[in-house]
């Protein structure tokens, strides 16, 4: 009893057999022209306009949110130029004041003598 190897007439039958299952397969799928073919087709056909349009606000958003995130920075740096800008107009005002004061010192340390 054990295994007995198959023939070359069995070898033969399997594959004739297999040939015509994938032929019957074949001819048994839908036409391009069947409702159901174009009814998949029209659905895979508003997914990707959908995506599409999906991807599309993606983009519109994130555009207006470098332009914010832009304005933000902008508007942050030129924050920092006024600060800036104020503090050496009082870095100056300070000297000014220092230097008006030192001058008067002198002109009276002038006069005492």
């Amino acid at each position: 009893m054990g295994f007995k190897e198959p023939s070359f007439a069995d070898r033969a039958a399997a594959a004739r057999n297999a040939r015509k299952s994938i032929v019957e397969k074949f001819k048994s799928q839908p036409a391009a022209d069947d409702p159901a073919v174009l009814k998949r087709a029209a659905e895979r056909q508003a997914q990707a306009a959908a995506r599409e349009e999906g991807k599309k606000r993606r983009e519109a958003e994130k555009a207006e949110r470098l332009a914010r995130e832009a304005e933000l920075a902008e508007q942050a740096q030129a924050e920092a130029l006024r600060l800036q800008a104020e503090k050496e107009a009082a870095e100056v005002d300070l000297k000014a004041k220092q230097k008006a004061a030192r001058d008067a010192r002198y002109a009276a340390r002038k006069a005492r003598k």
